[in-house]
């Protein structure tokens, strides 16, 4: 982002007139400044001074000056602006036209020192004592967020505004979220900033602090630092005073002296860039910063008063001429109309880089797409969207037919947006992307009780609709249709939905109760009614219109005579646009109606019932009236439902909803509020709606008892009334049950008077009232379940008595079977039809009538035509042939096979044909079959088969059952009367059947059928296929069936006849397309050319330039020798053909030897010379001579040339020349000379600028000769040298090329040089020096081609060739004396030469480093270091250590030591890690502690020594290395005495040293410096020192140490462990020894300790920590009795110094002496006692 300035808003003063602060209001119209007195100005957009106001303090006695402002800041509606003062107030100004004070909050007890107006009604601000605040507008209270005690030097919030961080003097930043929008970032003390934050802003990533320190620190979002920019060694930079972030939180500006430095957030690299600042001199210090809320300005308040504006933008670009498009950020855009200068800000909210931004949708519609989301915006309403939105490439397409969301189609997948709405509204999937076949309502009108009203229509596939709510995100429908649908569309409310297909059928579908109506057939137009959900459409000649779209069938139809094209409704009008032909015409549709319906869905009853008054009653009307009575009382507008019944005629509804609403104009009359609330008008509506049960519940509730008895006796639903009375325990119960009962009487509803008696318990009563009213079987059952009854015979017998009169019988039946009455009771049973209870009665009581009771059974129900259920009872009868019939008849065939199949007698087989014909019928032939053979119907089964098609089948049944000449004759004779029928294919199958195809294909001859005989030759009869076809078609063409007899032709094959038939018959037409079609490129054109040529004359022309065949024709005729017709064609079309026709005349009569005709046509073609080409063919010359000379005198010299040609062919050369040269061709003279010096001599002669070319050839031949052509090559060398032509003899010389010859080429091509030196030009005589050279250097001529050059002054050249021969000296002569700056170029070719011949020796004398290099290389580190060491010191060491390095990795650390021994140890640090690894590896050798390895320590011991001392003069002196050093040179002295001492036997000394070692385990791997102190048997003081090892190294508590036995053996296991020797005897030796001495309990397992009660070896004292010094001898401490060195640290135990003096007094050891002596060195000399050696 940069910042460009716009202009000067308020001028600075000439003094310090501090702007104290400023702001933007958020809707971008305003900006404030409060000056240094107090006085607020206001800004429109455009940066023009509005208004300003003064502000007041908090008490007037104070004065105007007794404070100041420190910040103000606009409510997020932009109306208001709150003043925080030191005053400790805050003042809330409102904006409006004029500025008015509005209130003021509460008074604090500290000063304001900022402030934030967050959001609606809650300012937030800081005190000076520490303290952040929330202020209440609207309760004029605040409360505390959180305190601290330092000063809140500022306030800032985060993008979104729900979050906040305040600067206290301290340093101390604190973040506080009102919703932290789920981030899960910590709220609390953030940071602490090394100075006061005043300048603070929150960006997008990160937070960003600066202060007086001059510098700038970028935090993480949990307070670590990420970034820092440090301007404290710029001298021009003063300290920052205000931070200001841009909207979009990617760009800050921090304010400091006359300077505005810019921080933009990189989000690829995820940290802030600074842009080049904005430096403005003699702007002095910024002392306030605002950024306008769209990003598009900056302004910034000054020190002397001053406030500058500036624009700021990243990019800013014209799109399509109509808007300016302003990057303000890399995540906002303002777009802007240039015509109308709307604008309209467009930001990612999550931050990402906007890529590319479009308008589309009739420039009214934004779209941009980012890396992760879809920005989509209404250019017209302001609505703005961002949804997640993954990449696909740019295929997206849009489509803004709908103003209320964005449809997206992507791969087979429709999005929708809602602008405004940061989700995605839905997403489908369907491939029919067509604005007609989607329909998308969302919240278009406004319905009673439904909110979020969002649903779309689209199509699953082109036959299914769904339906889907888009605010609930489930199916409201499907809809599977018959047919394509070409439309759909939703009404406003989303409750109908209309469609039409592809049959133009238009259809209705209610969403609610998912019913579908075709209400209109021939749709051609469709539309509903803006804002209504009124209909129009039309159906062929009518105008359709649906007033009331509930009601499909009453539809108000209109005659037309055009096509509707638009439907408009505006300004209370609706019309109908038709186009009548060339006039438009408009028919105005009832608005009432229209608008009743509207009005019915805005809830307004009473306009609808306003307008419903002014109609007539109609169809339309009362359909209208319907819908308001059901929708007022859904309301509950009683008065209105009132009205509408009593429209339609339904008096009892109107007076009872009269009465309802006196009572409830009553009640709200005395008690007020809505009447209709009240209990009684509830329960009278519910009462009307016939739901008694909620009418009782209402009035139950009330306690009301009284009146609900009182409503169900005027329903006369007594039932209810008393259970009511009953529940309630009602005095009046046995009166309203006296007078339902008399009710009952009275009413003559003895059958309720029965259930009241029964109810009643007396029986008897009842029993006589259910007879009384006719009922016996509620009587009978009554008295069958109380056996008081049943044992009255008086009263069974009057139940049964009426049971039998009524024709009850199977009710008398079970009275009957109830008094065991089983005779009556099987009778009645019986009459009744009850077999069931008759059969199982008869089993019981007569077992020998269930036969025939079965029986009958199975009769009734075939007379009841169930004759499935009859079957079962017919077989249990033993009535097989009735229960057949019974199976037939109920279709059911298996059922009937299979008792057929039971049956013993063959008296069912007459029912074999009948199933069998219905098998044969359901084409189940195999079932058939066996069916119709069973019952004899053989012939039948044949017929079936036949019939079907079935020939096989057939023929296999009857060669069953018939000879096989029965069976051809029956087929032969039935196929003749299928044959009489008209059925040939049946009777085809017949003979083919029986193998007759020849009869089959003579009665299709017969009958004319000519495919059917063509297909069964083919079949039959392949080899004469082709035959039968040209057969056919020739008798065809007898009958002038020609177009039939064409087909057969072309099958056989003869296209050739079908175009000779349509020739003989004059139909060219026909012949030309068949021979077009079939008889390839060029048979359709001489079908053509014989068309014309019977026509002739100018129909033949016509015809021929109809086909475009007229040139083809004549080319044809002419081709043909059909000359007549040709030159007839000619002159009649094309007269430029002639002499082309001439020609070809003429070369027909030549050919036939006419030359004198011909003559005479070639000239009439105008072609002379083919005439004379004629007669010189012939060799007539004369005759040629002739032609030429009088028609072509340009021939004459072919002619001539003609002659010569002949001479030469006779050998008569010389006569040839003279005709050549008379025909002025003397090249072709030498093209036919065979001698090359004739033809020479003629081309130097007559053509010598063809010499060359004459050469060349020349010397193509020689060489093609081998050295014969090499020999004449080089004679013609000569030949051009002695001529003068030095040029082609050098050319001659250097193309000499024999590979057998090498002298020869040698002397050509010095000749070759030598001519070019001396007689060509200077550059042509380089160039051929250039050829020559390499040419000598391949024949190893070296010396020569390097005198070549040199003759030429080419140095270099030169050079290269005594080089490439190896010929040094010469190469570094001639460089020297000729031109010296090539000397470094020889001796370089010299060194590459020698090191790639692997000369070392010799290099060494060139080039050392190299030499050396190469025999690192080759490992001659011998030679190499000894050559080194001719060399500087540090040329040595580099080697040496290289070589160094190589034994280590070889493992010989010992050579490595002898190289350092012998060469001495530089301290080079790069030499450090070859040191540490010689010293490791050469401790880790085992076996190396006796005297015999004494040399190698002492070497170690004296190239550490070395080493150190070397350090000591170095920069490395006391640095941990140095350190290091001198312990490795330490233990490398105790290594090397104890070798000596062991060389003495001075045990005692060695075993001490073993133990000193042991200090140095850091170094010495410890098994092997336990192991070794083993070997001196110290295991017991090892054991020790190990535990304490261990102690030291792990956790005492976690190891548990304890002294028993198990443990020490623990231990004892651990020291032998650790021990690794490679003999296993002695391995196991210590083992033993150990366990032994651990198991002794005599051995007393203690550290022996000295006079400091410390173990004897320690250095350190346990309880004091003095250090004591080691003995050089031993290692251990020396105490009292040492002997001290002149060196610093040295000293010795008087009696081991001693013992070790005496030792090597006695044995004369030269290790001893040597030890003595490096003592004496590193000690700075020996005690005076010491020991001197001779």
């Amino acid at each position: 982002m940069q910042l460009k300035h716009l202009k000067t808003l308020l001028t600075p003063q000439e003094g310090a007139a501090k702007v104290t602060c400023m702001t933007w209001a958020p809707n971008n119209s305003k900006f404030a400044v409060c000056t240094v007195d107090r006085v607020v100005l206001l800004y429109d957009e455009q940066g023009e001074k509005r208004d300003k106001f003064s502000t007041k303090p908090a008490d007037s006695k104070y004065g105007k000056k007794s404070y100041v402002v420190k910040a103000m800041a606009f409510s997020p509606d932009s109306t208001k602006i709150a003043i925080a003062q030191t005053d400790n107030i805050i003042y809330v100004y409102k904006i409006g036209e004029e500025c008015q004070f509005k209130t003021n909050l509460i008074v604090f007890q500290s000063a304001l020192t900022c402030l934030l107006w967050p959001a609606e009604h809650a300012i937030v601000f800081g005190l000076a004592e520490g303290k952040v605040r929330l202020a209440n507008t609207k309760t004029n209270k605040s409360s505390t967020v959180y305190g601290t005690d330092s000063y809140v030097v500022s306030l800032t919030s985060n993008v979104s505004g729900k979050g906040m961080l305040s600067g206290h003097a301290d340093g101390t930043v604190v973040r506080y979220f009102f919703d932290d929008e789920g981030s899960g970032e910590s709220q609390g003390k953030l940071l602490t900033h090394p100075c006061p934050p005043y300048a603070l802003a929150w960006g997008t990533n990160s937070i960003i602090v600066a202060g007086c320190d001059k510098k700038i620190v970028a935090y993480g979002r949990e307070g670590h630092i990420q970034q820092t920019f440090d301007y404290s060694r710029d001298r021009s930079e003063k300290e920052f005073t205000v931070a200001a972030t841009s909207p979009s939180g990617q760009s800050v500006v921090i304010g400091s002296y006359d300077r505005l430095r810019v921080f933009n957030w990189g989000p690829r690299k995820g940290a802030w860039d600074e842009a080049s600042p904005k430096e403005i001199p003699n702007l002095y210090t910024i002392t306030a910063l605002a950024w306008k809320k769209d990003g598009s300005r900056l302004c910034a308040g000054t020190l002397c008063g001053g406030v500058e504006q500036f624009d700021c933008c990243l990019r800013r670009s014209i799109y399509k001429n109509k808007f300016e498009i302003t990057y303000v950020g890399l995540s906002q855009v303002i777009v802007k109309n240039l015509s109308t200068g709307m604008r309209v800000v467009l930001k990612s909210h999550y931050g990402y880089e906007i890529d590319e931004v479009k308008i589309m949708g009739k420039d009214r519609y934004l779209v941009g797409h980012t890396s992760d989301t879809l920005l989509l915006g209404d250019l017209a309403s302001n609505k703005l969207s961002e949804v997640a939105w993954q990449g696909s490439g740019g295929n997206e397409k849009f489509f803004f037919e709908n103003e209320t969301v964005c449809m997206i189609f992507n791969a087979g997948e429709l999005t929708l947006v809602e602008y405004g709405s940061n989700d995605i509204l839905g997403s489908v999937r369907t491939e029919f992307m067509n604005p007609h076949l989607i329909s998308v309502r969302l919240n278009e009108r406004k319905q009673r009780g439904v909110e979020g009203n969002k649903k779309l229509a689209y199509l699953i596939d082109i036959k299914t609709i769904a339906i889907v709510d888009l605010a609930g995100g489930y199916n409201l429908g499907t809809i599977n249709h018959d047919s394509k649908i070409d439309w759909l569309e939703l009404n406003e409310t989303g409750r109908k939905l209309l469609f039409r297909d592809k049959k133009l059928r238009l259809h209705l579908y209610d969403i609610e109760s998912s019913v579908k109506t075709t209400v209109l057939s021939f749709c051609s137009y469709v539309q509903w009614v803006p804002g209504s959900d009124v209909v129009v459409s039309q159906n062929r000649g009518n105008l359709c219109v649906w007033y009331n779209i509930d009601s499909p069938e009453r539809a108000t139809m209109f005659p037309l005579r055009g096509d509707v094209v638009d439907l408009e409704r505006s300004n209370g009008k609706t019309e109908v646009i038709v186009t009548e032909g060339v006039n438009t015409v408009s028919y105005t549709l009832d608005e009432g109606l229209i608008e009743f319906g509207t009005a019915i869905d805005d809830g307004d009853y009473y306009r609808a019932t306003a307008f419903l008054e002014t109609l007539e009653m109609s169809s339309e009307t009362e359909a209208m009236w319907k819908t308001l009575s059901k929708l007022s009382l859904e309301a509950r507008q009683l008065h209105i439902a009132e009205r509408c019944f009593a429209a339609l005629g339904d008096v009892s509804k109107a007076r009872f909803l009269n009465q309802t609403n006196n009572i409830a104009d009553q009640v709200s009359k005395e008690y007020g509020g809505d009447g209709t609330e009240f209990y009684q008008v509830k329960a009278r509506l519910a009462m009307l709606d016939k739901n008694y049960k909620l009418a009782e519940m209402y009035y139950m509730e009330q306690n009301a008892i009284d009146e609900v008895m009182e409503m169900y006796q005027e329903l006369h639903m007594w039932d209810d009334c008393i259970a009511v009375a009953e529940s309630k325990g009602h005095p009046e119960l046995d009166n309203l049950r006296h007078s339902y009962y008399q009710w009952l009487m009275e009413t003559n509803q003895d059958e309720k008077a029965g259930e009241v008696k029964e109810g009643e318990e007396d029986f008897m009563g009842a029993i006589n009232l259910y007879l009384k009213a006719g009922l016996p079987a509620k009587a009978a059952r009554l008295a069958m379940s109380r056996e008081e009854l049943v044992t009255n015979s008086d009263v069974i017998n009057r139940i049964a008595a009426a049971l039998i009169k009524g024709e009850f019988y199977e009710r008398a039946g079970d009275l009957f079977e109830k008094i065991r009455n089983n005779q009556r009771a099987l009778d009645c049973y019986r009459k009744g039809n009850a077999f069931r209870k008759a059969v199982e009665l008869a089993r019981v009581a007569f077992p020998a009538d269930v036969v025939k009771l079965e029986e009958a059974w199975g009769d009734y129900l075939v007379q009841q035509k169930q004759l499935d259920a009859a079957i079962n009872h017919y077989i249990e009868a033993g009535c097989s042939s009735k229960a057949i019939e019974a199976a037939i008849g109920a279709r059911q065939w298996k059922k009937a096979v299979h008792i057929l199949e039971l049956q013993e007698d063959r008296s069912g087989g007459k029912y074999y044909l009948k199933i069998a014909q219905y098998y044969a019928s359901i084409q189940e032939y195999e079932v058939a079959e066996p069916l119709f053979v069973k019952g004899d119907h053989i012939k039948d089964a044949i017929d079936m088969y036949t019939v079907a098609g079935r020939w096989e089948q057939a023929h296999k049944l009857a060669a069953k059952c018939m000879t096989p000449e029965d069976v051809s004759t029956l087929y032969i004779s039935r196929a003749q009367d299928l044959e009489g029928e008209g059925k040939y294919k049946e009777a085809e199958r017949l003979f083919a059947t029986v193998e007759e195809p020849d009869l089959a294909i003579t009665m299709y001859k017969k009958n004319k059928m000519f495919d059917d005989v063509i297909r069964l030759v083919a079949k039959h009869h392949p080899d004469l296929l082709s035959e039968t076809h040209l057969h056919l078609a020739k008798e065809l063409e007898t009958e002038s069936r020609f177009s039939e007899a064409e087909y057969h032709y072309m099958e056989g094959q003869e296209w050739k006849g079908a175009v000779n038939m349509y020739r003989v018959n004059d139909m060219w037409e026909e012949a030309y397309r068949v021979a077009k079609s079939h008889g390839g490129a060029s048979a359709h054109k001489q079908v053509a050319y014989l068309w014309a040529k019977s026509l002739g004359g100018e129909a033949a022309v016509k015809l021929l330039n109809k086909f475009g065949l007229l040139e083809t024709a004549i080319d044809f005729a002419a081709d043909n020798c059909a000359f007549d017709f040709a030159f007839e064609l000619a002159r009649l079309s094309t007269k430029n053909k002639i002499p082309e026709i001439h020609l070809k005349n003429a070369m027909m009569l030549e050919d036939e030897g006419k030359f004198a005709e011909a003559e005479s046509e070639f000239i009439k073609a105008g072609k002379p010379k083919e005439a004379v080409l004629m007669y010189v063919h012939n060799q007539d010359w004369v005759g040629a001579q002739r032609v030429a000379e009088a028609n072509d005198p340009d021939s004459v010299s072919d002619v001539l040339v003609g002659q010569a040609k002949f001479c030469f062919e006779q050998k008569d050369f010389q006569k040839a020349e003279a005709f050549l040269l008379r025909a002025q061709r003397p090249e072709l003279a030498i093209k036919y000379y065979k001698m090359w010096s004739d033809a020479m001599r003629i081309c130097k002669e007559y053509l010598p600028n063809k010499l060359s070319v004459l050469q060349e050839e020349y010397e193509k031949e020689a060489a093609k000769k081998g050295s014969r052509g090499v020999e004449g090559m080089v004679e013609q060398a000569k030949e051009w040298e002695l001529s003068g032509e030095y040029a082609r003899a050098v050319e001659c010389y250097l193309k000499v090329k024999d590979s057998t010859n090498g002298p020869l080429m040698e002397k050509c091509w010095m000749k070759a040089a030598e001519l070019a030196i001396k007689f060509l030009t200077q550059e042509r005589a380089v160039d051929v020096i250039h050829s020559v050279g390499p040419r000598l250097t391949q024949l190893r001529k070296y010396s020569a081609a390097a005198e070549l050059y040199l003759n030429l002054d080419l140095i270099k050249e030169a050079i290269d060739a005594f080089i490439e021969g190896e010929e040094w000296n010469k190469a570094k002569r001639v460089a020297k004396e000729l031109d010296p700056r090539f000397e470094d170029y020889v001796d370089q070719r010299y060194k590459e030469h020698l090191k790639n011949q692997g000369q070392a020796d010799s290099l060494v004398g060139v080039d050392v480093m190299a030499a050396l290099d190469m025999y690192a290389e080759r490992g001659q580190w011998e030679k190499c270091i000894e050559t080194a060491s001719k060399q500087s010191y540090k040329i040595l060491h580099k080697y040496v250590a290289l070589y160094a390095t190589h034994l280590i990795k070889e493992g010989r650390a010992e050579k490595a030591l002898n190289l350092y021994a012998q060469h001495g140890a530089p301290a080079n640090p790069q030499n450090f890690n070859i040191y540490k690894r010689m010293f490791l590896d050469l401790l880790n050798l085992l076996g190396r502690d006796s005297a015999e390895s004494f040399r190698m320590w002492a070497d170690l011991r004296d190239v550490m020594l070395l080493l150190c001392e070397n350090l000591t003069k170095s920069s490395d002196a006391n640095s941990p290395a140095h350190e290091e050093f001198e312990q490795m040179l330490l233990i490398s002295h105790y290594y090397a005495i104890r070798s000596a001492a062991n060389g003495v036997d001075l045990v005692s000394v060695a075993a001490k040293l073993s133990i000193s070692l042991l200090r140095h385990t850091e170094l010495i791997p410890a098994d092997k410096a336990f192991y070794e102190a083993a070997l001196y048997h110290c295991v017991v003081i090892l054991l020790a020192l190990l535990c304490n090892y261990i102690m030291t190294v792990c956790n005492d508590a976690v190891l548990g140490l304890s002294c028993d036995n198990r443990l020490r053996l623990y231990y004892y296991e651990a020291v032998v462990d650790l021990v690794v020797v490679s003999q296993d005897a002695q391995r196991e030796e210590i083992r033993d020894w150990v366990l032994t001495v651990s198991m002794d309990q005599r051995v007393e397992q203690v550290l022996p300790k000295d006079e400091r009660d410390t173990y004897e070896a320690s250095l350190l004292a346990a309880n004091t920590g003095i250090r004591s010094l080691p003995c050089v001898i031993t290692g251990y401490p020396v105490l009292r009795n040492k002997i001290e060195f002149k060196g610093p640290g040295k000293a010795a135990n008087k009696d081991d110094w001693n013992k070790f003096i005496m030792a090597t007094k006695t044995t004369h050891s030269p290790e001893c002496q040597d030890v003595l002596k490096f003592v004496s060195q590193w000690c700075g000399g020996l005690p005076a006692s010491g020991f001197s050696f001779h």
